[in-house]
């Protein structure tokens, strides 16, 4: 009993060093933020017609459920704010963030960032339409070929054509300088490329800076260094779609690239621990047991120095 009530106090204590990692940063009511609004896959948790163990927790459990990956960069400073992307939770997302907004902010975002056409990283732009919102020119920052997917393809296509939406390009590793203070970057990755390039997002002011990537094949893939881009900034919120090999049984999840977070943190493991616990996994299947914080893969991530990323969450910037 004495060895249980001492992990547990160990497993509190070392949870609450994660946090604070993420929301003790020191902010006043003009410092900029980003805010999680989902952590899950594309298709959300529980997943649509799962039967399994893994969303049995969930059904007829809303505080067991969790919204799908997505990010809002807030500003005060400038009354403005921007999603980084429009997620099938959209309609959710949008409004348990107006709820916590000033009263003088726009109701709308002043733009949003797509990492590519996947479906739960764009589909939510329908709430922009004439049959929900029907919105008036709002910004939507996308790569060539994303922007070509959207103004070729319909239902999208019909946003453009409307004007619901107005396509902004942005460039791979070109800066967009979205307010005084902040400025948003795309970083190409490579990605499952069906429909358009992916990217993720580095997001920065003058004092910290924040990393993105929900997708991405495989680290060693990519042209950059992961550990450099993790060196490079205060909170780094990356893919951790599946924790571990054979998580889906009878498929080849070669068909679905991702680096299992049991792969990251073992390539992780020589950082200094002082930048590991800034490593927030995000984006996670279904089928994933970081979903159950009281799950032995939570634990494991939790000891190793990780952290996990919690739909509500704060990063001052």
């Amino acid at each position: 009993m004495n060895h249980l009530l001492r992990y547990c106090c160990w497993f509190f204590l070392v949870f609450i060093s994660c946090q604070e990692a993420v929301e003790s940063l020191d902010s006043n009511d003009s410092t900029a933020y980003i805010q999680v609004l989902g952590v899950a896959q594309d298709a959300g948790y529980p997943q649509a017609n799962c039967q399994k163990a893994c969303c049995e927790r969930a059904w007829g459990q809303p505080h067991n459920q969790r919204d799908v990956a997505c990010l809002v960069i807030v500003d005060p400073a400038s009354n403005q704010y921007w999603l980084i992307e429009a997620t099938p939770d959209f309609r959710n997302q949008l409004r348990q963030l107006q709820e916590t907004l000033p009263e003088t902010m726009p109701r709308l975002p002043a733009g949003i960032f797509l990492t590519h056409a996947h479906i739960g990283h764009y589909s939510g732009l329908i709430h922009l339409g004439r049959e929900v919102m029907g919105t008036d020119g709002v910004p939507v920052y996308a790569m060539p070929r994303m922007a070509q997917f959207l103004s070729e393809s319909g239902p999208w296509s019909q946003l453009v054509e409307l004007g619901n939406i107005d396509i902004q390009p942005i460039e791979a590793d070109s800066s967009i300088q979205l307010s005084r203070n902040i400025a948003i970057t795309p970083l190409r990755v490579p990605h499952r490329d069906e429909f358009s390039e992916t990217v993720g997002f580095r997001i920065e002011s003058p004092e910290r800076a924040v990393l993105f990537i929900p997708d991405i094949d495989k680290w060693e893939k990519w042209d950059k260094s992961i550990e450099s881009q993790i060196k490079s900034v205060n909170v780094a919120y990356l893919d951790g779609t599946f924790f571990q090999n054979g998580e889906i049984p009878g498929r080849d999840m070669a068909e679905i690239p991702h680096p299992f977070v049991e792969e990251s943190m073992h390539r992780f493991r020589t950082l200094p621990e002082g930048k590991r616990k800034y490593i927030r996994f995000i984006h996670f299947n279904h089928t994933n047991p970081l979903l159950d914080p009281e799950s032995e893969a939570y634990r494991q991530v939790i000891q190793a120095g990780y952290g996990i990323a919690e739909q509500g969450e704060r990063v001052f910037l």
